[in-house]
């Protein structure tokens, strides 16, 4: 496990206490931090140590495909004593903060999302496997509903992308729109 900055841990363990701009203007801060680097061979992707971890490969290759979709990323390290996002997404100016879950079996998503809970409350599913679309709509509407905070769902599903906020979860025609996002 690489050694990190006590900033970057200090400014990790601070986001949590944030809200609002004060929140948005440390994930600025934190993507600005001469610590990160790009990553060798990649236009938009930086990163900090990590290359050792068991989830590298997972976290290289969700940020891929976001970059596909116009982000620029940061993979944030994961310091001992906190439990961190693992990515600030940014395009046009806009911070995000997402937990990764990569789903590759067929019946995980409901557990991985209630993984999140209390890390983040933006959730990147990268689906790698063919998963029930019906499943995965009820998966993310009890999300929402066991984490009053959540904001943001976002799934990659081969070159697919779709964002799934609490107002469209809790919409009475979500599931026929989400079967209809990834055909």
């Amino acid at each position: 496990m690489p050694v990190f900055s006590n900033n970057i841990a200090i400014e990790l363990a601070e986001l949590q206490e944030l809200r609002g701009i004060d929140f948005v203007n440390r994930l600025k801060t934190i993507t600005q931090m001469s610590a990160f680097r790009l990553v060798q061979g990649e236009s938009f992707i930086y990163a900090i140590g990590g290359e050792k971890s068991d989830d590298y490969s997972n976290l290289i290759k969700a940020a891929r495909k976001a970059t596909e979709h116009g982000y620029t990323v940061y993979i944030l390290p994961n310091p001992k004593s906190i439990r961190t996002a693992d990515f600030i997404f940014e395009r046009k100016g806009v911070f995000k903060l997402f937990d990764l879950k990569t789903i590759s079996g067929k019946s995980s998503v409901g557990n991985r999302l209630q993984e999140s809970i209390g890390q983040t409350n933006r959730v990147l599913l990268n689906l790698t496997g063919d998963y029930n679309l019906r499943h995965l709509a009820t998966d993310v509407r009890h999300y929402f509903e066991n984490s009053p905070s959540s904001l943001e769902v976002l799934i990659f599903k081969g070159n697919k992308k779709i964002s799934i906020t609490r107002n469209i979860a809790e919409s009475s025609g979500f599931l026929k729109m989400q079967l209809k996002a990834f055909r």
